[in-house]
């Protein structure tokens, strides 16, 4: 098993053999490492960022020499956005999709060396009421399901499109808006999600993050309802779905304005009800009060049981057995911001 690490400070690769773990690294030192991804032919594609060279994508085919590419997602100069990072990178087919901040979509055609932007998404008819959260104006998930698509932007909302991104609906019926007057009318946009897990065999069935709760939708974000019945908080980053038994996590934070575990017990929460209720996953947390955060790009699955998270204090947890039990590895690194289970 292998784990990528990207860090304010860099990339790092953990490897298990003979029963310990090996780390390698630092891979783009002194780089921001956003994101990690795949393409179609078996590419390694990693994101990294800085304050003053803007960002980039490598590819690899090993995960240990890389190339950057000569042309990353990039906005075109009229329209004055800045490309400040790259949030995810998302495969189907022969498609990668990169959702970036300034919030906009690009997709590549050929494995990541060029970029096109989505001009249905970036240029939506709501675009000027697009605000930043708390970690920018970012889009940072992206679905795809044949002609259906969607994408999570922070602090904007879920859209969908159903004829394959040439155009897009806000889908945020449900969800409680943050910071508005109660008499206030209802937006169309200004709803902070924070993650979204989908089921493969029905993406329609989505399960949500947000910054005002946790929510599910079993009709393609038509409607959300609220599923917060077991957790100490409703704040967080982190939505995973384990495909291979239908078991949900999340790993709730107190509050908005003190992002850090309730208490300072630094736990997974896990509901195998499609979020009806929650319960603290397994055996293995430390007694030691744990003051640090998880954000939203920072923890991967393979669906088949394992799953990975790192914090914003450089810590590494992980399960084999689907939330039975927990591990925190030992090496410890700089502030985690994406976490990917390489294969």
């Amino acid at each position: 098993m292998r784990i990528a690490v990207g860090t304010e400070k860099g990339a790092y690769v953990l490897e298990k053999s003979g029963g310990a773990w090996g780390v390698s690294g630092p891979m783009f030192p002194g780089w921001k490492v956003s994101t990690f991804g795949t393409a179609s032919d078996g590419t390694h594609l990693a994101a990294v960022g800085s304050n003053w060279f803007g960002v980039g994508i490598h590819r690899s085919d090993d995960f240990a020499k890389w190339e950057q590419t000569e042309s990353p997602p990039a906005w075109p100069e009229e329209t004055g956005r800045k490309m400040e990072q790259v949030w995810t990178l998302h495969t189907n087919g022969d498609k990668i999709w990169a959702g970036v901040a300034e919030a906009g979509l690009f997709t590549s055609d050929d494995n990541g060396v060029s970029w096109s932007p989505v001009p249905g998404l970036n240029e939506h008819r709501t675009r000027e009421g697009w605000q930043p959260g708390f970690g920018g104006l970012c889009a940072h998930r992206v679905r795809v399901d044949g002609e259906r698509q969607w994408v999570a932007i922070s602090a904007v909302g879920v859209f969908r499109s159903d004829d394959a991104g040439a155009t897009w609906d806000p889908k945020n019926d449900g969800v409680d808006p943050v910071g508005l007057p109660e008499d206030a009318p209802r937006p169309e946009v200004g709803y902070c999600v924070h993650c979204v897990a989908h089921d493969p065999d029905d993406p329609a069935r989505i399960w949500r993050q947000d910054h005002s709760g946790v929510y599910r939708t079993m009709d393609g974000g038509d409607n959300w309802e609220r599923i917060e019945n077991g957790l100490p908080a409703n704040f967080g980053f982190v939505m995973w779905r384990d495909d291979s038994s239908s078991r949900l996590f999340t790993i709730p934070l107190e509050a908005d304005a003190n992002r850090v575990p309730v208490d300072g017990a630094l736990r997974v929460y896990r509901s195998d009800d499609d979020g009806d209720t929650w319960a603290e996953s397994g055996a293995g947390w430390t007694t030691s009060p744990q003051f640090t955060g998880v954000l939203r790009g920072a923890f991967d699955g393979d669906n088949e049981g394992t799953f990975c998270f790192g914090t914003t204090g450089g810590k590494l947890w992980l399960t084999t057995d689907n939330g039975e039990s927990w591990d925190e590895l030992s090496p410890a690194f700089p502030r985690i911001g994406a976490v990917s289970l390489v294969p």
